[in-house]
C-alpha cells in the first residue's frame, strides 16, 4: 500500500514538496516558488543556478561573491566595476595588512645544510609542500600577495620591484607612467601632481 501525503523536504523551506511542484538540483528537491538566488531572489533554471556548498545562487550573483576580484574582471573591453554587491547584501572579504620583506633569500645555504629555505615576506620557514617560487625567491601561499593591495597573486599576475611583488594594476599605478592620457581606461584624464 503506498504511503500518501509524504514527499522529498524542500531545500529552502525545509517542507514538503509534491510531485507537480518539484524542480531537482544536485539531488536536492525545491518548490517551483522556493527555487530562487540566494542574494537577489530572482526566479531559477538549470541554466542560471549556480551552486555553492548548500546554497543556490544565479549566475549573476554568484559571480559577484564568489568570482575573481579586482583589476581586469570587468564587464567587456575597457571597463572596471567597483560594484562588490554591498546593496545584494554581500560583504566584502577583509583585506590582510601588508607585512613588508624583511628576510634575504638563504636557499643556497638552506638546501646544503638541511635547514628549511625563509619566506621573503615573513622570514619563516618555507617547506616544499608550501612554497611559491616567485620573482626568484620562496614564498608562502598566503604571503604570496600584492604588497599594496594584498590581492592573491599567480605566476602571471606578477610584477616585481626592488625585491618586492605587486599585482599588475598596483604595478601600473604606484610605477607606471604619469600624467595625461595614461593609466585611468580608454578617454580618461588623470591630474598628476
Amino acid at each position: 500500500m503506498p504511503v500518501w501525503g509524504g514527499g522529498n523536504k524542500c531545500g529552502a523551506c525545509g517542507r514538503t514538496v509534491y510531485h507537480a511542484e518539484e524542480v531537482q538540483c544536485d539531488g536536492r528537491s525545491f518548490h517551483r516558488c522556493c527555487f530562487l538566488c540566494m542574494i537577489c531572489r530572482k526566479n531559477l533554471d538549470s541554466t542560471t543556478v549556480a551552486i555553492h556548498d548548500e546554497e543556490i545562487y544565479c549566475k549573476s550573483c554568484y559571480g559577484k561573491k564568489y568570482g575573481p576580484k579586482g583589476y581586469g574582471y570587468g564587464q567587456g573591453a575597457g571597463t572596471l566595476n567597483m560594484d562588490r554587491g554591498e546593496r545584494l547584501g554581500i560583504k566584502p572579504e577583509s583585506v590582510q595588512p601588508h607585512r613588508p620583506t624583511t628576510n634575504p633569500n638563504t636557499s643556497k645555504f638552506a638546501q646544503k645544510y638541511g635547514g628549511a629555505e625563509k619566506c621573503s615576506r615573513c622570514g619563516d620557514s618555507v617547506y616544499a609542500a608550501e612554497k611559491i617560487i616567485g620573482a626568484g625567491k620562496p614564498w608562502h601561499k598566503n604571503c604570496f600577495r600584492c604588497a599594496k593591495c594584498g590581492k592573491s597573486l599567480e605566476s602571471t599576475t606578477l610584477t616585481e620591484k626592488e625585491g618586492e611583488i605587486y599585482c599588475k594594476g598596483c604595478y601600473a599605478k604606484n610605477f607606471g607612467p604619469k600624467g595625461f592620457g595614461y593609466g585611468q581606461g580608454a578617454g580618461a584624464l588623470v591630474h598628476a601632481q
